[in-house]
């Protein structure tokens, strides 16, 4: 697989202010999840967007219906089939989008760090721009063991074993 085009855009300061290095962290970590998600389909683009609360909730409501903020969005670019594709460029595989406050409270509140916190999250809207979803049993076992394999290659402890404590 030739090296992603990883960009990050950290419209929220916090996230800086909180983990300095967190634009590498990002990238080096979304890079970990294609190559484990088995997405070798050439040259590949994505972007992950550092936002706040505010941000997300307004994503929400727009896109999904559901006026709340969550941890992460993702919005594939794969799922509309009829976008076409330019020789040689790179596929475009879509955003994910990740709150600051809501990622920081769950960290805080499930005794885990921010950065390993964060390094699931973009682990899952990865996987989630690639084709995995959790819409079934099956399929969230499948998704939730391969987010595992990828977050224990890079040294981070099961996110569900510590959740389930």
């Amino acid at each position: 697989m030739s090296e992603p085009e990883i960009a990050v855009d950290l419209t929220c300061p916090a996230w800086a202010e909180a983990l300095p290095e967190v634009e590498d962290l990002c990238r080096r970590v979304a890079a970990a999840a294609l190559g484990a998600g088995a997405c070798d389909d050439g040259p590949l683009e994505l972007s992950l967007v550092l936002a706040d609360d505010a941000t997300v909730r307004d994503l929400n409501r727009t896109w999904r219906g559901q006026d709340k903020a969550t941890n992460v969005l993702s919005f594939a670019a794969l799922d509309d089939d009829a976008a076409p594709l330019p020789e040689g460029a790179p596929l475009l595989l879509g955003d994910v989008i990740i709150a600051f406050e809501t990622c920081a409270r769950e960290a805080a509140d499930e005794g885990k760090s921010l950065d390993d916190h964060l390094s699931h999250l973009v682990v899952h809207g990865v996987l989630h721009l690639i084709g995995f979803d959790h819409r079934d049993d099956a399929a969230a076992e499948e998704m939730e063991g391969l987010e595992t394999a990828i977050l224990g290659a890079l040294g981070i402890g099961d996110p569900y074993a510590e959740a389930a404590r």
